[in-house]
């Protein structure tokens, strides 16, 4: 059997002495093989813990250009990094804060030994992975493992927050699958709940990382598309309808195939919507337009003939786009 890969200690400390002291703790570790790399500055150690390549974070509080440990551990955490951190520091009340801020644990520097460390990593792993598995469900729909409906609304409020103070626009789209109370009549609703995973194993699989996508409710489905204009949200949607239109959902167990479609409301902020609320209801406004057209077809909203809520000229109403369009 091929030895067990070696994992990664991610150290972000401004002090050398400190970086070779840990690499001698660790490399005296009993139980575990790991190795250590090391940032000596803010940006750089943020840098590395968001590539996720790190089985845990060892952080010091103190950190250069006057930032410190809990700044980054926000920072990170913003940015859905779930690497686990153990903070350390020279001051033991820094404790509770740490753990407010997404610690795992915490180790005062002068007090503890390499057999200390190597408990400490076992005991963050394990709670990250507990934490985790929690979040995972309570934030992801069981049947298709996407987010679930109250999840992106969070998110979707979030975007609309940072789309109103940076001036970044973005799309809202609702999906709906054809005729799937059809699906259920005629084939069960196991063949259902396999419809439902197959088109959102699709759209998972075709949209960008930084978009969020979510089964918004029964057969429904939303993406949030960060920063994308009306036309590349449709061309998206609609390269997406017409790869769905061209995959049927198999059923091998059952010999079955069954051909599925899907129908389309895209609405985009700012022109579409002074409100997070007046966004949600044009891009369903434009779904039933979708639906009550002939389904299969993507349909965009019309922008606002009042102001931008950014100031300045809207623009042009855009007209409505199918896959014919």
């Amino acid at each position: 059997m091929a030895d067990e890969p070696v994992k990664k200690i991610l150290l972000i400390d401004d002090s050398s002495q400190v970086n070779d002291h840990m690499r001698r703790m660790v490399r005296s570790f009993k139980r575990e093989q790991w190795e250590l790399e090391w940032a000596d500055t803010y940006a750089e150690g943020l840098k590395k813990l968001l590539t996720g390549k790190y089985g845990v974070c060892l952080l010091d509080y103190r950190l250069d250009e006057g930032r410190d440990g809990l700044q980054l551990i926000r920072e990170a955490n913003a940015a859905e990094c779930t690497t686990p951190v153990i903070f350390l520091t020279a001051d033991p009340d820094i404790d509770e804060a740490a753990l407010s801020a997404g610690a795992m644990d915490f180790l005062v520097k002068a007090g503890f030994t390499a057999t200390d460390l190597e408990r400490s990593i076992r005991y963050a792993r394990r709670l990250s992975a507990m934490m985790n598995q929690l979040r995972q469900q309570a934030t992801r729909d069981k049947l298709t493992g996407l987010i679930n409906r109250r999840e992106f609304d969070r998110l979707l409020d979030e975007e609309w927050q940072r789309s109103t103070r940076f001036k970044h626009g973005f799309s809202l789209v609702i999906i709906d699958i054809d005729f799937f109370k059809k699906v259920n009549d005629t084939y069960g609703h196991q063949a259902g709940d396999a419809v439902l995973q197959h088109v959102s194993s699709l759209l998972a699989g075709q949209v960008r990382s930084i978009d969020r996508i979510a089964r918004y409710g029964g057969e429904e489905f939303a993406v949030v598309m960060v920063e994308t204009d009306r036309a590349h949200a449709r061309d998206t949607i609609d390269r997406l309808r017409a790869l769905l239109a061209d995959t049927p959902c198999l059923i091998p167990e059952k010999n079955l195939t069954i051909p599925v479609t899907m129908s389309a409301g895209v609405a985009t902020a700012p022109e579409d919507a002074e409100t997070l609320q007046q966004l949600i209801e044009t891009a369903d406004a434009a779904l039933y337009t979708a639906k009550k057209s002939g389904r299969n077809r993507v349909v965009t909203a019309k922008a606002r003939a009042s102001k931008d809520p950014w100031g300045g000229t809207p623009p042009a109403p855009a007209a409505a786009a199918g896959p014919a369009t």
